[in-house]
């Protein structure tokens, strides 16, 4: 069965954003992003809310544009080759390739998802991680902490009944970002 993994950029704080919405401190530097490549080739579906799906579509335009650096372009091909789905209750049409809009998060339907795929998948966006987390859905969070307090904002990780972690790696990245990897030890 393939895995749901949960990767987020959190400041040490536990923000993916600030109160403005502001996430430009967490733009990774050269080896974090290809580390973070790394991560996601595995990933054949992604699972987006609304609005990360919006802040994402960039990668569609640099994966036709030239004169970006190396690390990009990869990512821009993982992401342009990945199945993507969009839960969105207001989104009327995707206008990126291989991407279904899917109304409401039915859990069962991603369990079905994860039997059923050869590659695992990826949940992006705190709102539908935390839902998916709710519904014992994730098994890895992936967490990349920047060295950076924010005071508040968008929390990476939702309030949720108390759960068991098993950490399976960590490693620190010269720019003083540290990569958390977690299985969560659902009951």
């Amino acid at each position: 069965m393939a895995k749901l993994i949960y990767t987020a950029i959190t400041s040490l704080d536990g923000y993916i954003e600030d109160r403005n919405g502001n996430f430009d401190w967490a733009m990774p530097d050269e080896e974090v992003h290809g580390y973070v490549n790394n991560l996601e080739r595995g990933n054949g579906t992604f699972l987006l809310g609304r609005r990360m799906y919006q802040t994402m579509v960039v990668w569609d335009e640099i994966y036709v544009q030239s004169g970006h650096p190396e690390v990009m372009r990869d990512y821009a091909a993982i992401w342009h080759e990945g199945d993507k789905v969009v839960y969105s209750g207001t989104l009327d049409h995707a206008t990126t390739e291989r991407t279904r809009i899917e109304r409401v998060f039915d859990p069962e339907n991603v369990r079905r998802m994860k039997a059923d795929s050869d590659t695992d998948l990826s949940v992006g966006g705190a709102q539908l991680a935390g839902a998916a987390l709710r519904a014992g859905l994730v098994d890895d969070i992936h967490l990349f902490i920047s060295p950076v307090l924010v005071g508040g904002g968008k929390p990476a990780l939702p309030e949720i009944a108390a759960t068991r972690l098993e950490l399976l790696g960590q490693r620190g990245f010269g720019n003083g970002v540290v990569h958390l990897h977690y299985a969560v030890k659902n009951s």
